[in-house]
């Protein structure tokens, strides 16, 4: 087949409208914001953990993405743009940015003009965007702003914000958080929150109406061996469903713009259900890679994190965890409903934004080595109030479970959802 015959081929296949899916189910398909729901990078070894990510085009036309870094309990510590050509890929190692400053290379057409940085192909738009001039590609970070990433992300009093904290400190030298990727109109260095980042007219940075972003995650452990990943999670952009249009409605930004749904993002669920597996060829375990909503804003706060006061919504709280082995025997830990959760006595396997819970350690203990958890992390946040209007019980998370075999390999499976905080489910099993 000739050349111009098989680029004229693609060009028909790719010029089909995008998939979507039912607003308020949260698919595998492109989307305006993008959620890596945990990572982890080991700032003691330099070959050692870390997680690596990918930003995809899903259109002929391009892209503008607003990446945020944000800790373990929902800090948001760093911004940064990539810029994508129709079709674009772009991958990112978190290493590369906490450990040596080095920010994803991307540029628009005015500051790539020999198409090197980001190279176009043959099905391929090109193009500019407001504010990119000069700020694309970007510098590297300096030596102070690494610091500052590793003390933000590993739960140390970070120097340059008067020696106040952003995470839990758990001793390990572990940094720790989760990314959101949201499609945008214009270079920014905002955070949701910021004046103009959300706007119901559609000024504002992020874009309300294209839904083209899509991307992959996995965490790497070459010294144990394994690795584990999946899909970022796709969180679609409706200006027009009640579900996402309507104030007072749970949206994935609610806490950002006061419940007024200008985000116009579609909520994430509840409730889930997952199987662990800890013995037989998993000889590692299941671990639960859990993010979850604190539902309100969160800064840099006085060190160190401390359940029940620091910050005012931590631990986070949830309605039921139910342990079943596989004869359907079943085992309910006493829970409670509420946030935050005091340091003593309280069940809190999840306590933060996001985090990873090992099934059968001592956060989350179960009597079965097979079974299955139903987990219904709705919780009431008393920072947040009556808050989101519309159900101020509900609480938004996300959970995916990852099964080892020690220095063998590694299985991740996204946990089923049982409902969506469009509409939560407080139901018993």
């Amino acid at each position: 087949m000739k050349r111009s015959a098989l680029v004229s081929g693609l060009a028909l296949i790719l010029s089909a409208g995008p998939a979507f899916a039912t607003i308020c189910t949260i698919d595998a398909v492109p989307a305006g914001t993008l959620l890596l729901p945990y990572f982890e990078v080991d700032l003691n070894n330099p070959n050692g953990l870390t997680t690596l990510f990918s930003v995809n085009n899903a259109n002929k036309h391009t892209a503008l993405a607003h990446a945020i870094i944000w800790s373990d309990l929902a800090v948001p510590v760093l911004d940064f743009n990539i810029y994508l050509t129709g079709y674009d890929v772009q991958s990112v190692n978190l290493r590369d940015i906490i450990v040596n400053g080095n920010l994803p290379q991307t540029a628009p057409l005015s500051e790539d003009p020999n198409d090197t940085i980001s190279p176009r192909g043959p099905l391929s738009k090109d193009g500019d965007y407001p504010g990119c001039q000069g700020v694309l590609p970007p510098p590297a970070l300096p030596s102070f702003l690494t610091a500052y990433l590793q003390a933000a992300l590993t739960g140390q009093p970070v120097a340059i914000v008067h020696g106040n904290c952003a995470g839990q400190a758990l001793g390990d030298n572990i940094a720790r958080g989760y990314i959101t990727v949201d499609m945008v109109t214009d270079c920014s260095t905002k955070f949701p929150g910021d004046a103009g980042y959300f706007s119901a007219d559609g000024t504002g940075d992020v874009d309300n109406v294209r839904n083209h972003l899509w991307g992959d995650w996995m965490i790497v452990n070459s010294a144990q061996n394994f690795a584990e990943g999946g899909t970022l999670v796709a969180i679609e952009s409706d200006t027009i469903n009640p579900a996402t249009s309507t104030p007072g409605n749970y949206t994935f930004y609610g806490r950002y713009d006061n419940w007024t749904a200008i985000d116009y993002r579609e909520p994430l669920a509840t409730t889930f259900g997952t199987r662990f597996l800890n013995g037989g060829p998993f000889s590692g375990g299941t671990s639960l890679l859990v993010w979850r909503d604190p539902k309100v804003p969160q800064t840099f706060f006085t060190c160190p994190a401390t359940p029940g006061t620091q910050p005012p919504w931590y631990a986070l709280g949830q309605e039921l965890v139910a342990i079943f082995n596989e004869q359907e025997n079943v085992l309910e830990p006493v829970t409670s409903p509420n946030s935050p959760l005091p340091a003593i006595g309280s069940f809190a396997p999840f306590p933060a934004a996001t985090q990873r819970v090992q099934v059968g350690g001592a956060s989350l203990p179960v009597p079965y080595s097979f079974g299955w958890l139903w987990l219904d992390l709705n919780t009431t946040v008393a920072p947040a109030g009556s808050n989101p209007p519309i159900d101020p019980a509900a609480s938004q998370a996300f959970v995916f479970s990852t099964l080892e075999s020690n220095g063998h390999f590694a299985v991740g499976i996204e946990a089923i959802r049982l409902d969506s905080a469009c509409a939560a489910n407080h139901a018993v099993p």
